[in-house]
């Protein structure tokens, strides 16, 4: 049971820390299930999509840097989701049949609140829509592979380069930088290169998951 779980869900270092077992079992106790906490990570999702979008309609002063840092509190928040519902749901012994739709589905919809909202974040560099509309397309073609893999028998596969705690990593850093465009108006150009960074990496990840499911079927 152990070697399956292992192989289905996400190898994560935090999973094993002090403070994630703490705060799962808190979470546990208050009766809180893993299905509302995989939805409540789409919200926090969404709120960083609107942050992006607002950002982009505003001026560049005090306001964007705000936007941009609270669209990073949003990002982490959705992993931190991630991260507690897994752990409520397995080690909790919460975990349902009907689970996996709420473990999927809301992180689908995520990459795609955050990556469509970052396409609107700086209007005045070209090919920023572009990039946002095709990572957001990208990540949950990454996902799909992942999922086509398993459902062909082939196992579940977290290869990278930008598999999504990778996507969030970019987009945060980029934010963060972004951040400082007030006073060094050129670092607001980091947020189209990330999405140009998370375009490309999507595409590795996608051809180095379907290789590996390709040569675990072929091997059977």
């Amino acid at each position: 049971m152990k070697h399956q779980e292992q192989i289905t869900r996400r190898p994560l270092k935090s999973r094993e820390t002090k403070w994630a077992k703490a705060i799962a079992g808190r979470l546990a106790r208050a009766g809180i299930q893993p299905n509302a906490i995989s939805v409540a990570g789409t919200v926090f999702a969404a709120g960083a999509g609107v942050c992006f979008w607002f950002a982009g309609q505003s001026v560049r002063d005090w306001r964007l840097s705000a936007l941009l840092i609270f669209a990073v509190c949003g990002m982490q928040l959705r992993l931190l989701c991630n991260l507690f519902d897994g752990m409520v749901a397995i080690e909790g012994g919460f975990k349902t049949k009907a689970g996996e739709i709420f473990n999927e589905l809301p992180d689908r919809f995520s990459d795609a609140f955050i990556f469509i909202g970052a396409a609107y974040a700086v209007p005045e560099f070209v090919w920023t829509q572009e990039l946002g509309w095709a990572a957001a397309v990208l990540a949950v073609i990454t996902a799909y592979v992942r999922a086509l893999g398993a459902s062909m028998g082939a196992g579940q596969h977290f290869l990278g380069p930008m598999a999504k705690q990778q996507r969030m990593a970019t987009m945060t850093a980029a934010c963060v930088i972004g951040a400082l465009a007030p006073v060094w108006p050129l670092a607001a150009k980091i947020i189209p290169l990330a999405l140009a960074l998370a375009v490309a990496g999507c595409v590795v990840t996608i051809f180095r998951r379907c290789s590996r499911i390709a040569r675990e079927m072929e091997s059977k």
